[in-house]
C-alpha cells in the first residue's frame, strides 16, 4: 500500500495539534489518515509506504505528532515493521522519521 502525503492529504502540512490547525496538523493526519491506514495494513498483513515528496516542507512537530504519535499508540516495533518512507527530494527525511519513531521506544504501547 502507498500513500503520498502531498497529493492525498496536503502539500502544506501544518503544526503539531488540531487546536493550531484542525485540518492539516500532525494530530489530524495521525488520527484521520495514518491510524486507519496502519490498522488496515496490519489486518491485511501488508506494508505501507509513505511518500513524502511533493510537499512544501515538514516541521519536526508535524512529523513527531504523526509518526512518533503512531509509535506511542501502536508500538515502535510494529510501526517500524509496517512502515517505509520514500523521499527523493529530501534524502534525510526518511531517516529523521525513523529516528523520531525510535525515540518513542520507552513510551510505546
Amino acid at each position: 500500500m502507498r500513500y503520498n502525503i502531498a497529493t492525498q492529504f496536503t502539500r502544506t502540512p501544518g503544526p503539531r495539534y488540531r487546536t493550531d490547525d484542525p485540518r492539516f496538523s500532525g494530530e489530524a493526519f495521525r488520527e484521520d489518515v495514518l491510524i486507519p491506514l496502519f490498522d488496515r495494513t496490519v489486518a491485511d498483513n501488508d506494508k505501507l509506504e509513505i511518500d513524502l515528496d511533493g510537499g512544501y516542507g515538514y516541521s519536526s512537530s508535524f512529523l513527531d505528532e504523526a509518526f512518533g504519535g503512531l509509535a506511542r499508540k501502536r508500538g515502535v516495533r510494529r510501526v517500524l515493521d509496517r512502515l517505509t518512507f520514500k523521499s527523493t527530494e529530501d534524502y534525510y527525511l526518511a531517516n529523521d522519521i525513523v529516528n523520531l519513531i525510535k525515540k518513542n521506544k520507552e513510551l510505546a504501547a
